[in-house]
């Protein structure tokens, strides 16, 4: 998987992320997105195969017990997994890749692909975060303070990412989304195949 580059984009949930994906997605070419197993079940307006792979608890167990999973995890009641097969047929044709996942699984996955690029996208401040989850009325009261609990451990490990994102306003935060995608596709790392043609006495 070392020809693309894969951006890991967390976030608390209500920060956001979703729509800033999207709006990334419009702003840069080239990025395909690898859609995540889960046992929850399909919210409103949601297809299987597109926000996520929807499958029972079984299956998912399975699928971990057999190794089919860069990573996976337990949040909020729910199993979540990245499959390895979705990353290389992507990555291997040298495809670069957003991956929509939270903050245990993004560390898990740092750590079983190198050069993996970590993005945190954060809310603008605690009241803010709890009014985008209010306004959206998904969740019953209980569920929202439980997110938001979970919201302060998350924000905690922010600081273990590679580039913090503060959506405040969202077309600002999703140029610097794109700012950080083209800036790593820059580096140096990624264009040696370039640069070694110059080595061979290639002229300009």
């Amino acid at each position: 998987m070392a020809d693309g580059i894969l951006f890991v984009i967390s976030a608390p949930s209500g920060a956001g992320k979703s729509t800033l994906i999207r709006r990334l997605r419009q702003r840069v070419d080239g990025l395909g997105f690898s859609v995540s197993h889960t046992t929850r079940p399909p919210r409103a307006g949601e297809t299987d195969g597109v926000e996520y792979h929807f499958v029972g608890r079984a299956a998912f167990e399975r699928m971990a017990a057999a190794g089919a999973f860069a990573e996976w995890a337990e949040v909020h009641g729910n199993l979540y997994g990245t499959s390895f097969a979705a990353l290389e047929a992507e990555m291997s044709r040298g495809r670069d890749v957003l991956l929509d996942i939270d903050v245990q699984g993004a560390l898990a996955l740092a750590d079983r692909v190198p050069g993996a690029v970590l993005v945190f996208v954060a809310p603008p401040s605690p009241g803010e975060l709890r009014q985008r989850l209010e306004s959206r009325a998904l969740d019953p009261p209980e569920v929202i303070e439980r997110r938001l609990a979970a919201a302060r451990t998350e924000m905690a490990a922010a600081g273990r990412y590679d580039y913090l994102v503060v959506n405040d306003d969202l077309e600002t935060a999703a140029d610097e989304l794109a700012a950080i995608v083209r800036a790593e596709r820059c580096r140096t790392c990624r264009r040696i195949a370039w640069l070694d043609g110059w080595s061979g006495g290639s002229q300009p």
